[in-house]
């Protein structure tokens, strides 16, 4: 249920309806000027998108670490995504020609998306068997994509059909973006009621008594960052698999936080059919989730996530040439078969070769190579849009991630990683 209560965000915030808002009504056309350099909104969305993925790259393990130690996940989890869903109903107040003031509420926003997701993550191993990892990983993002999709075709609802309502069409795409922060919000208290959390299990070590437990709690930290450090770089299938997973997710995030904006100055698509285009990405990936999980059952979830990649890898070149709505919609359902399950089931990939009672921590450090792979794939988008006019290079470039992801996952054993695991590698 959490996944149905944040997705609302990735979907009509993130994917969707803010990236339409903020380049056709708060930046316009025209762009904007800074230090005498005129950015489209495309760049700035870009450069906005990567540096709170460089935030949350530097702050997530310490915070996964410090969270395995105070048993103390939920509390985390249920912070950044309070603070996160207020921020998105703060969306509300931004206007026309309000660029800066936008970039900051939806940066903090974000933030609180991104880092509350580490400690989501990090209860997976905890509530899921070996057997069934792959399965409850992907019936998560299910319910993620049906959750998001309905808040999505309501904040959708609004914007075209703002005329009946007798409102404009910027203030019904304000009442969509303020709406999935309530959404969030709303459904999160399923987790506040139902999700538990197994008791702290480790005491704070005498060196650190009588010193302020925040001090403390940092100090232990990154002390049991570096510790994962050590331990990640001895466990050579699963270092593989994260350098692998850093290259091809940094092309499907930056697909993600880039398709909408890419439409909508690019193709020039209007605002509609690039809502109605995401409604069906969302509908289309609870199938594409569920299908994948499926797949990997019969399979393996390795060879399941490389299928996912050569068709990623179609994706981005079929992406480079279309014209009209027709060819983007047509891309939306190919993204949405492919979307959840290269998704699900890198998580639960992740989370067979990790040990339970260090998920926060471990989820912690894949947040780490997740986020900072998110980093450089926008910001490459953002570069080659300002330096070349258009963001058709931007998007077939990305196929270099897909394709040296595949094949370096193609190298990771799953059965010595786990046999690693069993034996105490960790």
């Amino acid at each position: 249920m959490y996944d149905w209560a944040n997705s609302a965000f990735a979907t009509t915030v993130l994917a969707a309806l803010l990236p339409a808002y903020f380049a056709g009504e708060i930046v316009g056309p025209e762009g904007v000027v800074i230090g005498g350099t005129i950015y489209s909104a495309t760049t700035l969305w870009g450069f906005v998108v990567a540096l709170a993925a460089f935030l949350i790259f530097i702050i997530a393990p310490v915070l996964g670490a410090i969270s395995d130690f105070s048993a103390a996940q939920k509390k985390f989890l249920l912070s950044f995504a309070y603070g996160g869903s207020l921020f998105t109903i703060l969306l509300f107040f931004c206007r026309s020609g309000d660029v800066f003031k936008t970039l900051f509420i939806f940066l903090i926003a974000q933030i609180g998306f991104i880092a509350g997701n580490v400690f989501y993550d990090a209860f997976l191993p905890q509530i899921a068997s070996e057997d069934k990892i792959d399965w409850v990983s992907g019936k998560g993002f299910s319910y993620g994509y049906l959750g998001g999709g309905l808040q999505f075709a309501m904040a959708l609802g609004l914007v075209a059909g703002h005329e009946l309502l007798g409102i404009s069409q910027p203030l019904a795409a304000r009442i969509g973006l303020a709406l999935a922060g309530f959404w969030w919000a709303g459904f999160t208290l399923f987790t506040v009621k139902y999700l538990r959390e197994a008791p702290r299990t480790e005491v704070l070590p005498d060196k650190y008594r009588g010193t302020p437990m925040l001090f403390s709690y940092v100090s232990i930290g990154f002390s049991r960052l570096l510790k994962t450090t050590r331990r990640v770089g001895r466990f050579r299938h699963l270092l593989i698999f994260l350098i692998a997973f850093m290259l091809y997710n940094d092309g499907i995030q930056t697909v993600i936080n880039m398709a909408t904006i890419y439409g909508k100055e690019e193709l020039n698509l209007t605002t509609t059919t690039l809502m109605l285009t995401l409604l069906t990405i969302q509908t289309i990936a609870i199938f594409g989730a569920l299908a994948f999980s499926r797949l990997a059952g019969l399979i393996g979830a390795k060879r399941a996530v490389m299928i996912s990649l050569v068709l990623w890898s179609g994706v981005v070149i079929y992406a480079y040439f279309i014209q009209s709505a027709a060819e983007y919609f047509t891309l939306g359902l190919i993204v949405g078969i492919v979307l959840g399950g290269s998704q699900a089931l890198s998580r639960s990939l992740y989370g067979a070769m990790i040990p339970e009672e260090a998920s926060a921590e471990f989820y912690g450090f894949y947040s780490v190579f997740s986020k900072f792979s998110a980093i450089w794939g926008p910001m490459a988008f953002a570069v080659i849009r300002q330096v070349a006019g258009s963001s058709r290079l931007s998007i077939v470039s990305l196929i270099i991630f897909f394709i040296a992801g595949l094949i370096l996952l193609s190298f990771v054993n799953m059965e010595k990683a786990q046999a690693a695991k069993e034996a105490g590698a960790f």
